[in-house]
């Protein structure tokens, strides 16, 4: 009598359809979505794997000329979760979805390009930009608090020395796990004085959409002791001293490797500059070395001076980490 082996039990068609687009399909995932697809079965729990690994290798999902990973000793956090990108982009309503972690290129450059704001075509005409003869210089020389460079409008090639801060993150840095502050960006090589590391890029917001963000951020810190806010609000005092311009960004869910930089109470080692492209309606805040920062070295600056009195809510105080001899003990925080 001849043997008769019983049949393989066919795998669901869903799961193996699922699995032939798999790489298209997960590097599109937010973390807590990842989480639960590794638990549905092995070969995806392997793709998951493989996806998370990749995705602490470069925060910057090669959107930046060199790569910027994730360190953590202290969890089992591999990584950060959020959109990035690496220039001010107008305020979203809805959450950002980008590719990240499947190889290759994850976000190309061009998704954001059509999304800088406040650029307008108008600018000096050089070839090659020198101090007392290009005009966007001669508007630096007379400005005292925002700097100047050429812009999209300009002349001049992307090679222009006067656009030192337009090339992205140059220097290598990395995003390190600390106990008590959580992510920290650091250096990841000697960074000499004056040197540029980066600008704070996020989404614009009215004042209005920063009042309800913050509402809902200082909502969000109460109820899960993990979360923090990257939301920062900056005044440009115009030359009559008489008003300013308010700028919201916000660096939570959108934003580049700024939104990891800590404060300091001793100012830290870092100088904030105002920087205007020229055709730009908005300056970008621009983050350089103070002083040498040596290899390993965390990065941080001070992100005010403004702390709430005694009397104030202590809903929204936050306790300062920075380790400095000067510490407050409370970051600096006003109302929104």
């Amino acid at each position: 009598m001849e043997k008769q082996s019983l049949p393989k039990k066919p795998r669901r068609l869903g799961e193996s359809q699922f699995l032939r687009c798999a790489d298209l399909i997960i590097p599109w995932l937010n973390a807590p979505e990842l989480a639960a697809v590794s638990l549905t079965s092995k070969a995806l729990s392997f793709i998951s794997r493989s996806i998370t690994l990749r995705r602490s290798l470069d925060a910057a999902r090669s959107l930046e000329s060199l790569p910027v990973p994730f360190l953590n000793a202290v969890d089992s956090k591999r990584y950060a979760d959020f959109a990035y990108t690496p220039f001010q982009i107008p305020a979203t309503s809805h959450p950002m979805r980008q590719r990240w972690g499947g190889g290759a290129s994850d976000a190309p450059v061009s998704q954001f390009e059509m999304n800088v704001v406040g650029e307008s075509m108008c600018g000096c005409e050089c070839e090659r930009c020198e101090e007392g003869y290009c005009q966007c210089l001669s508007l630096a020389a007379d400005t005292k608090e925002i700097a100047n460079e050429c812009g999209s409008g300009c002349g001049c090639g992307s090679d222009c020395p006067n656009r030192v801060t337009q090339k992205g993150v140059l220097v290598r840095l990395k995003i390190v796990r600390d106990e008590k502050k959580g992510w920290c960006l650091c250096s990841d090589q000697l960074i000499k004085k004056d040197q540029f590391i980066c600008e704070y890029a996020g989404e614009l917001l009215t004042t209005d959409e920063a009042r309800r963000r913050q509402t809902i951020y200082d909502k969000l810190r109460s109820t899960q002791q993990s979360f923090s806010s990257a939301l920062l609000v900056i005044r440009e005092h115009l030359p009559s001293g008489q008003a300013c311009l308010r700028i919201n960004i916000d660096a939570t869910s959108i934003g580049n490797v700024a939104r990891f930089i800590n404060h300091s109470c001793d100012g830290g080692n870092l100088s904030t500059v105002l920087l205007r492209s020229s055709g730009a309606l908005l300056p970008r805040l621009c983050f350089f070395a103070a002083r040498d920062i040596a290899a390993g070295e965390e990065l941080s600056f001070s992100y005010g001076d403004v702390r709430l009195t005694p009397g104030e809510s202590t809903e929204k105080k936050l306790n300062c980490s920075c380790g400095s001899s000067c510490c407050f003990g409370t970051l600096p925080c006003e109302n929104t």
